[in-house]
């Protein structure tokens, strides 16, 4: 399996980096989660690769692609997609958005015609916009330590802050948190200052949780910023921008949990669920018994529901 990687050029000079896997099948475009970049698909890309000829793009403040933090918005970034779509694959694609990666596929499914089929994998539809969004995870995890860094001058490794600084912290028990966090993050902080271009190694901690640190070397938290006080969303009715999808449309549902406080742990609720598919017309949903990243944890499972689309008929 050959992966190529190149760079495609906005008129404005911005650039999203990509990767591509020719082959002479249908068209399947993978758009990651905030935080990481597209080589976070690399354990499925190869099985994925027998039914798909594979485009992965790392979109702005990810990856290789520009840190234009005026184009840190849905809009912006799902009109440049979709000129990629247009004059790169210049052909009818599958698109495949897991976590924020789905909030841009549905807005390239909505405002154009290049989307054959849709897969969402746990998209946080209308729960990372507005005030209903200060009760999810992500909002008190990654949003608000991006917030915290960036209006800090101490410490100028934001891997190596977001670690000590990440929500799960609170989840430990009060008597022993400090001196664990402090531990761990002795840990941390000897990794990073020894392999600073490396993915983040910290000894005891789950693999699971580490793979949300993939890609976050390349990761500006000022998009973090972007979902903190809402400018990501500014100007998307996800009502209409959902009822606007016509194509074929795949949702992936992950686990969620609501603590004793209310938060929400996971992408969306069965509620907002139910929301999507009253919007979209032709929409199918898959229950997977793990956490957010399901193509990390369920990989066979998933790469067997992606191929299940191609089945499917309008």
């Amino acid at each position: 399996m050959k992966v190529n990687n190149t760079q495609y050029k906005i008129d404005d000079n911005s650039v999203l980096n990509y990767y591509e896997i020719k082959n002479d099948k249908p068209k399947l475009l993978l758009l990651h989660a905030q935080g990481t970049d597209s080589l976070s698909f690399m354990n499925v890309i190869g099985k994925l690769s027998k039914y798909f000829h594979i485009y992965l793009v790392d979109y702005y403040g990810h990856g290789k692609s520009s840190n234009n933090r005026k184009k840190y918005n849905l809009i912006d970034i799902g009109n440049d997609i979709i000129k990629f779509v247009e004059e790169v694959i210049k052909d009818n694609v599958t698109v495949l958005g897991h976590s924020s990666g789905g909030l841009i596929a549905c807005y390239i499914a909505s405002n154009s015609n290049c989307c054959s089929n849709l897969i969402l994998e746990d998209a946080p539809l209308f729960s990372s916009n507005g005030e209903k969004r200060f009760n999810y995870y992500n909002y008190k995890d990654l949003s608000t330590v991006c917030h915290k860094y960036i209006n800090q001058d101490k410490e100028n490794d934001f891997v190596y802050y977001y670690f000590t600084n990440q929500y799960c912290w609170n989840f430990f028990p009060e008597d022993s948190r400090e001196k664990i966090r402090n531990k761990l993050g002795e840990f941390a902080l000897k990794y990073r200052e020894k392999h600073p271009d490396k993915n983040l190694k910290v000894p005891f901690w789950p693999k699971k949780f580490l793979e949300g640190f993939k890609g976050l070397n390349n990761y500006d938290p000022y998009f973090g910023e972007a979902f903190y006080n809402d400018s990501f969303n500014e100007d998307i009715n996800y009502n209409e921008l959902l009822s606007n999808i016509k194509c074929n449309t795949l949702f992936m549902k992950a686990n969620t949990t609501i603590a004793d406080d209310g938060l929400v742990q996971g992408a969306l609720t069965d509620e907002d669920l139910k929301q999507v598919t009253s919007l979209i017309k032709n929409i199918k949903v898959e229950y997977f018994n793990c956490g957010h990243g399901i193509h990390s944890e369920k990989s066979k499972e998933f790469v067997k529901c992606v191929n299940k689309i191609l089945q499917t008929k309008n």
